[in-house]
């Protein structure tokens, strides 16, 4: 009988996504040469949107994002440290403090130039798009990163079907094309457009985006990114 060969790497709770987790330690090799932290938290977001929609419920989900950050934190590289650092702004609430000591334990890694930004949004002006009573309510919240003027401006939209079911979460970069798009389409006659109440946005945004019901599978990549900026609302 042959010996029992041990595992390399880290002790983890899901050892058979060993492997899974060794291939996000590689693709964020790519993650401290994105330009701005925004398109670091679009990154770090579509990675968690795959871990959630694969979890069969929120204990494995939980499970696989503390073994994501304890493979991170031994990989010990410049996208590792990017990646926690990014974890720790808009991960999961639950995984955030975990993904920061992680990050602090490289200090001697290099930093991304984007690293003191991650997460440092303030938001600012909120609108309800309609454009008919079978498409539901579209949410668009704009968001700043502090002390960058327009530098970075973006927006959270979400349509909300009956009931209040997410039916689409993107996160748009250019929100004046956006706008512009909406403005032509109300003169058009095709939806309407007006401002919104922050609070009320931010109350259904989070009822929304934190329910226990499955999502469509399009959702899931700004899922993370969302339930962050929502969570910033009045």
């Amino acid at each position: 009988m042959s010996a029992t060969r041990p595992s390399s790497g880290p002790k983890l709770v899901l050892p058979g996504l060993r492997e899974v987790y060794e291939a996000y330690v590689r693709e964020a090799s790519a993650l401290p040469s994105l330009p701005i932290a925004l398109q670091a938290e679009v990154w770090t977001s579509a990675q968690l949107g795959g871990l959630e929609a694969a979890a069969p419920h929120a204990e494995g989900r939980r499970a696989a994002l503390g073994d994501l950050i304890t493979c991170l934190r031994a990989a010990a590289t410049p996208g590792a440290r990017a990646f926690l650092r990014a974890l720790a702004a808009i991960g999961p609430v639950e995984g955030r403090r975990a993904a920061g000591r992680a990050a602090d334990a490289l200090g001697g890694v290099p930093a991304a130039p984007w690293e003191g930004s991650l997460g440092r949004v303030v938001p600012g002006q909120a609108w309800l798009i309609q454009e008919g009573p079978l498409d539901g309510d579209r949410l668009v919240c704009e968001f700043r990163y502090e002390g960058a003027g327009t530098a970075g401006m973006h927006a959270l939209a979400v349509r909300l079907a009956y009931g209040d079911v997410p039916s689409e979460v993107v996160i748009v970069g250019d929100v004046p094309a956006l706008m512009t798009a909406a403005r032509q389409a109300m003169q058009a006659e095709l939806c309407v457009v007006q401002p919104y109440d922050a609070a009320a946005v931010g109350a259904r945004l989070r009822a929304a985006l934190n329910g226990t019901e499955p999502l469509p599978e399009s959702c899931y990549p700004a899922l993370a990114l969302a339930r962050h900026r929502a969570a910033l609302l009045p």
